[in-house]
């Protein structure tokens, strides 16, 4: 029995290399939970094996500012000249379904978010790396970017660190496993927090007959 009938916005956050993205694949692939990926807007090109419309939605930057201008974007930024953005009404429709929507994104999207009516439904996780060499050797074996672009993403990396505060979660993704299950158990205990599940719990479970 559950006590909960709205999903959540699950955001999965922090500095490039950290493996947000081998992270989020590993949350899908769990069973008895109702997890769906928002795919991304983007302008840069994809990466070997990202497939369009499920990993993103890849766009010229003419149709990008159109979107903008018409506030279509739940959040979206620019990163060494390229765009990203996550689509609002889509990511709104999943919450009112009760699925647990997951937004894989960087550091400054997720600040906006925070400042978004839908903050209310969202719980923001960090994710951070066991060193910084580490995460250096991530971005390196991506074998995508040229050093100087790695050493901008370092850079950045050291910015946001200084923002976890402002996260409700940190996860270290030293074991994907671990970090998975953390994540998980983070998801169930906000789901069982009375302000998320109250108010089904007495109109729909309470007034339930037999």
């Amino acid at each position: 029995m559950r006590l909960h009938k709205k999903g959540l916005v699950i955001v999965i956050s922090g500095p490039s290399g950290v493996g947000k993205g081998t992270l989020t694949k590993a949350l899908l692939k769990k069973e008895g939970h109702n997890f769906v990926y928002s795919s991304s807007m983007t302008t840069r090109a994809p990466r070997a094996g990202e497939i369009e419309g499920k990993d993103y939605f890849f766009v010229d930057q003419a149709f990008f500012q159109q979107k903008i201008k018409e506030k279509y974007f739940l959040e979206h930024n620019k990163f060494i000249g390229n765009y990203y953005g996550t689509p609002y009404d889509k990511v709104l429709d999943q919450v009112e379904e009760g699925k647990e929507v997951i937004l894989e994104i960087d550091v400054q999207g997720s600040l906006q978010i925070r400042k978004h009516k839908i903050s209310k439904d969202a719980i923001f996780i960090f994710i951070v790396p066991p060193t910084k060499q580490a995460l250096y050797n991530r971005l390196k074996k991506r074998n995508t970017e040229s050093e100087e672009i790695i050493r901008q993403r370092m850079d950045k990396a050291d910015q946001e660190f200084l923002l976890a505060y402002k996260y409700d979660y940190i996860v270290v993704n030293d074991d994907i496993d671990k970090a998975v299950d953390k994540i998980i158990s983070i998801i169930i205990a906000e789901h069982s927090k009375v302000k998320n599940s109250i108010s089904y719990y007495l109109t729909e479970i309470l007034n339930k007959k037999g």
